[in-house]
């Protein structure tokens, strides 16, 4: 097959979640384990971060694989979904930049799993994943950071044994597979988290913050709240970059940082990298200040990551965004009321403000 043909396959032949919805997760890691087993187990051959949350995860993952990168590890990367080619799910960095998985590999990677997936029909979430653990493997990365799909306890991505897992925060989002509240949810992203295996979490509520404890402490894992130990203020917009201060609670130090992110919710995002950073260096991993600054200032160059506040015109202005549920929506209204709000300071008349907007049928629109 070509690679077009190996796509269309994937897409039309396989239960995607975004075409049939909750119909195509599986409520088990049967698959995904019986994939990995036919191509020897992988995801034991690589160390590993695992990530978590229903908001944040991919601006979370992108900025830590660009610090990596930037600190010399060759850093393979798993997001999903992606935005315009199904080859922007599984990356690859170093210092020089990024690099998608070659249209080779997804076609010799499907040609030779044919047989077990016709034995075990996985859905099309499951290959994927155990194809970036077979190209992470093959690639030899030092390090791959991995994003859960939905969830967290019975996410195809929940067979590895990472170094460290991070939920980004909790909010209401799939509830007809992870639960209508709030506890429930967090129950579920708490799956992720390991035995002995250190845990960041990024937010809490008053609802997750036990959940969270209790998980950690039946795991023996350390856990770390990154909103208690990074405080982000004096946040500054321009269309191109954001910047803020971010204040180290422990040491009382104070950083300023530039983000070419700049969504207001990244002020969330880089506390809760920063918390991980810390723990990745006490687990023997080198990051000098200047790999980190220069990382954060430049994530979309170094690993491609589109579609969060991605201001793509100025005349007229038009963003793009991924925002996807409640809380998601929230944070893009609150950064359009201020932006749109400074801008007609300057006109004296605020403009229209037009939407195009589209969502899986899962959402309560």
């Amino acid at each position: 097959m070509t690679y077009q043909q190996t796509i269309e396959y994937l897409y039309a032949q396989l239960p995607m979640y975004s075409r049939i919805g909750v119909a195509a997760y599986k409520e088990d890691l049967h698959n995904t384990i019986d994939l990995c087993n036919a191509i020897d187990n992988p995801q034991t051959k690589f160390k590993s971060i695992h990530i978590a949350g229903t908001n944040g995860k991919g601006s979370t993952s992108h900025m830590l694989a660009a610090i990596l990168q930037q600190a010399g590890y060759k850093t393979g990367l798993y997001t999903s979904p992606h935005l315009k080619d199904f080859r922007e799910r599984i990356k690859i960095g170093d210092p020089d930049g990024y690099r998608e998985i070659s249209q080779q590999f997804v076609v010799d990677f499907v040609e030779r799993t044919k047989t077990i997936s016709e034995q075990i029909q996985p859905s099309f979430f499951e290959l994927t994943v155990a194809m970036a653990f077979d190209y992470f493997e093959k690639e030899k990365v030092d390090i791959a950071i991995i994003e859960t799909g939905l969830g967290g306890r019975l996410d195809s991505t929940n067979i590895i044994s990472p170094i460290l897992s991070i939920i980004t925060n909790i909010g209401y989002d799939h509830v007809d597979i992870l639960g209508g509240t709030l506890e429930k949810i967090a129950w579920e992203k708490a799956g992720i988290i390991k035995p002995k295996t250190p845990v960041v979490i990024g937010e809490y509520l008053p609802e997750t913050k036990n959940v969270f404890a209790q998980k950690a402490k039946d795991c023996n894992a350390p856990i770390y709240f990154a909103q208690d130990e990074y405080i982000a203020s004096n946040i500054n917009y321009s269309m191109k970059l954001l910047s803020c201060d971010v204040t180290n609670t422990e040491h009382q130090i104070t950083e300023t940082f530039e983000l070419d992110l700049n969504g207001f919710y990244q002020t969330k995002n880089i506390c809760t990298v920063l918390c991980a950073e810390g723990i990745l260096m006490k687990l023997g991993f080198t990051i000098k200040k200047s790999h980190e600054k220069y990382a954060l200032k430049n994530v979309k160059k170094l690993t491609g990551l589109y579609g969060r506040w991605d201001v793509i015109s100025s005349k007229p202005t038009i963003v793009l965004d991924v925002a996807h549920n409640e809380d998601g929506i929230k944070q893009l209204l609150n950064q359009l009321d201020v932006v749109s709000g400074e801008s007609s300071a300057v006109s004296a008349e605020k403009t229209a403000v037009h939407f195009v907007i589209g969502m899986v049928k899962d959402k309560d629109i």
